[in-house]
């Protein structure tokens, strides 16, 4: 490790002094400035400190001050994309990936053991929201269709759902509830799904295709009025992300839910053509919940509940409605159990459904409200503003499996990659070169592991090819500057 951080280190300096040699952002005595477009005057050049993936770096940059709006700019910041950050875009998404998988505190302390970096807890909350809201300006702002020519799955699911997250008491004051007395703990955030299920298992039950599953949250509202002309904010997101999976495409569409109403609003109006499925355990549940209050939990209610299982499996609605029904005028959970299933007679006609070979379940949904609602945002003890809790979620949109990256992903601006390059020289080419020179016998395993790694971060479409090609070049320059600087040689080192 002490030899890491001291390569990381030499490494640092290396770059930084590259980088301050470099004064081509220094047009002229003017520039245009970015608020107002008039001239700003050139004011030298001022340092800034920021952390970087190789560790502290300190920047000369062009300093130009603007008269008219009274406000100074660096244009290498917004070139590099620092301004208003003390993190490198690298650093920025490390902080952002541990900020939405375990609590800010933990996060500042695996960036401490992991790279080596001293983030403060709160700036790891700060970061990882900002970057939450600045992907969820990005996702609405962009909605790229796949091109025309790339194939669709022939069945296409989606699904909605949503959970609870606590909340602050001071963010929930007056607003109606769950609690006895009426008050509310939690907001709930709103999951979009997209998946397909082309493979089988033994019993010829559809399983969802590695890779193909896409999700996208937030706090938003799904309530809409039929004289709305504007549909709900999260509606519109559903149609968004509908729309970056071609979901129009498919040549057969289904949508699945809980039985909700706001869920069939939703897909009656923007997917009117698609194929309704209730979830088939929401449905069995709603069944085990009336068979328990109406002969309890023993053996006898357990024996009602399974006969009404078989009778929903075959499509014997009827059936089940007329068991219910006896019960219901006496009983509140049979009478609202009569009420779901009537209401969704139609979105449960299980059979009909098993023999096209389409998905009964929304098991892809309720796993990315468990990881994306569940794991980070409902641990012991955690009550979240909404303005974190919904930032977060969004976050999550590029954590979470995904079949296609998102747009802030996919739109890399060339001087954001540089400094992606940056990283990745110094996370592989540079020591593998030392690795390399330090034992020249095994370079054939340090170049292959190198190559292999290469691949896997371009198929990922985590770098672009030509960013590891420059990442090659200049991380053997700076490796083997960093081998001399430790003033030892191949052959000193025991093989």
């Amino acid at each position: 490790m002490a030899a890491r951080r001291e390569a990381l280190r030499v490494a640092a300096r290396a770059i930084e002094q590259r980088l301050n040699a470099d004064t081509s952002e220094h047009d002229g005595p003017t520039a245009a400035c970015p608020r107002c477009a008039r001239p700003a005057r050139y004011a030298g050049r001022h340092p800034k400190t920021f952390d970087s993936a190789l560790g502290t770096l300190t920047l000369e940059r062009a300093y130009y001050h603007c008269q008219a709006c009274q406000t100074g700019f660096c244009p290498r910041d917004a070139a590099l994309g620092l301004k208003d950050s003390s993190l490198s875009p690298a650093v920025t998404r490390m902080v952002g990936l541990v900020g939405a998988t375990v609590s800010f505190e933990e996060g500042h302390e695996l960036l401490a053991e992991l790279a080596g970096l001293r983030v403060p807890a709160k700036q790891v909350e700060r970061a990882a929201e900002a970057l939450g809201r600045e992907i969820s300006n990005d996702e609405k702002r962009v909605v790229e269709r796949p091109p025309a020519n790339e194939s669709v799955a022939p069945t296409l699911y989606l699904g909605m759902d949503g959970a609870g997250v606590p909340i602050r008491k001071e963010e929930l004051v007056g607003r109606p509830g769950k609690q006895p007395d009426g008050s509310s703990k939690t907001r709930e955030v709103k999951l979009c799904t997209v998946w397909s299920a082309e493979g089988r298992d033994v019993e010829e039950t559809p399983v969802r295709d590695e890779g193909s599953v896409s999700y996208s949250a937030a706090i938003e509202s799904a309530a809409q009025k039929d004289t709305d002309e504007i549909p709900s904010e999260f509606a519109e997101r559903v149609v968004r992300e509908a729309t970056r999976r071609a979901f129009e495409r498919a040549p057969r569409r289904a949508v699945l839910g809980d039985g909700a109403k706001w869920i069939w609003n939703i897909a009656s109006e923007h997917f009117p053509d698609a194929i309704q499925i209730v979830d088939r355990f929401h449905a069995k549940q709603h069944l085990s919940d009336a068979a328990t209050s109406v002969d309890g939990p023993g053996s006898l209610g357990r024996q009602w509940a399974h006969q009404r299982y078989d009778e929903l499996d075959a499509g014997d609605i009827d059936a089940i409605l007329y068991a219910l029904r006896v019960h219901s005028s006496q009983d509140e959970e049979a009478r609202k159990c009569v009420e779901y299933i009537d209401g969704n007679r139609k979105r449960m006609r299980y059979e009909e459904f098993r023999a096209a070979s389409l998905c009964t379940s929304t098991g892809v949904v309720e796993a990315g409200c468990n990881n994306a609602i569940g794991t980070r945002r409902k641990r012991p003890g955690m009550h979240w503003t909404v303005a974190g809790a919904d930032a977060i979620a969004k976050r999550d949109r590029i954590r979470l499996p995904r079949h296609r990256p998102p747009p802030t992903l996919r739109r890399r601006p060339p001087p954001s990659r540089l400094l992606k390059t940056r990283q990745a020289a110094a996370g592989l080419c540079q020591e593998v070169w030392i690795l390399c020179r330090f034992f020249p016998k095994a370079s054939v395993v340090w170049i292959g592991l190198a190559i292999g790694c290469a691949i896997t971060r371009v198929a990922a479409q985590s770098h672009f090819l030509s960013d590891l090609t420059v990442a090659a070049v200049a991380g053997m320059l700076v490796a083997e500057v960093v081998y001399r600087k430790l003033g030892t040689s191949a052959s000193a080192v025991p093989r």
